[in-house]
Formats: C-alpha cells, structure tokens, sequence
C-alpha cells in the first residue's frame, strides 16, 4: 500500500468514525434511575425531525407503568374498587420546546393480576415515547420525568429531569414510523 493509499484509507477511516459518533451523539446521555445503587431503567432522548423521541431501557426484572394506566385500569374496574393504580410515566417539557400533538408509546404488556382486582399495563426491555413538538424558546429543553420502576416486589418512585440541547440541526432521519407506535388514551 503506498503512502497515497494509506492516507485515504485513514482518512476514510476517520469520516466513518466521526458520524457513527455524530449518530449516537443525537441522543442525550442515558439518565439512570436506581434502587440500592442498581440500575432500574434509563432514559434517553433526541430530536428527529418535529418529533421529540425518548427511550426508555429496562433492566431485567424492571418495568416502568404505561402513559395511560390510570384510564386503563379506570375502564377495566368498570366502577369496582381497587387496592391502588400503578403511576403512569409521564413527561413536561419546558425552556424550548412544547407538545403540540399526541403522545405515541411502544404498545404496553398487560401486566394485570385480575384476582386481586390489580389492574396494570408496562413496559419492560426498551420503550419509545414519541411527540410531535416545537421550538418555544433557545433551550436547552428540560423534560421532566414522573412514574415510578417497578419489580415484582418493589417499586421506586421516578421523579427527575433530562436535559436535551437544541442547539445545531436535529436529526433528520427520516419520520418517525408511529405505526409500531400506539397513540396514548
């Protein structure tokens, strides 16, 4: 290989690397809830397009509790009483961008215990949460996080914030396929 050669192929090299890098830096830096210093879930997001997209990744053993729980499990009581509901996730956006659309989310399992009258729907593994949103303001975006994590046994409470830049372009990968997406209730 002559010198030629070998500069290009290095520089090849380094163009591959830098937008591999530019395509996981789309995303923010994972937001780990924990329970005894154990990792229960993160949260990611990133802007693609008008649609604000965080990812949620379970540990295994965790679930986080749908969007629209309360609804859910309200329909399925059908007015009988209940020991308690599950808190669903939920998600504020302040300083730069605002929801001017539904919400999408990964279709939920249910993870119900109808002998108990315990009526419940998650998400384990990795979830999408999807928004078409706007530009209100320089940023960087604050998206608040409520909910809570959840095992067979306990549960942590999950109230915290992420912080997404808006500065520079925004992903433009194409749309979002909202059809492996269900619209929230």
């Amino acid at each position: 290989m002559n010198t030629l050669t070998r500069r290009i192929s290095a520089a090849m090299f380094f163009l591959a690397a830098a937008a591999g890098a530019a395509r996981a830096a789309d995303w923010t830096e994972p937001l780990e809830i924990r329970y005894d210093m154990k990792r229960c879930v993160s949260y990611r997001a990133r802007l693609n397009g008008d649609f604000l997209v965080i990812q949620a990744t379970h540990e295994p053993g965790w679930h986080t509790i749908a969007m629209d729980n309360t609804r859910r499990a309200t329909e399925k009581l059908a007015g009988k009483q209940s020991l308690g509901v599950d808190t669903p996730t939920d998600f504020k956006l302040s300083k730069g961008l605002e929801v001017v659309g539904p919400w999408y989310q990964s279709p939920p399992k249910d993870l119900s215990k109808p002998e108990l009258q315990w009526f419940t729907w998650g998400f384990d593994g990795q979830a999408l949460f999807v928004a078409k949103v706007k530009r209100s303001g320089a940023g960087p975006a604050e998206i608040a996080i409520s909910g809570q994590a959840c095992t067979d046994t306990i549960c942590k409470k999950i109230d915290t914030e992420l912080s997404l830049p808006l500065t520079g372009a925004t992903t433009g990968a194409g749309a979002v396929d909202l059809k492996t997406l269900i619209q929230v209730r």
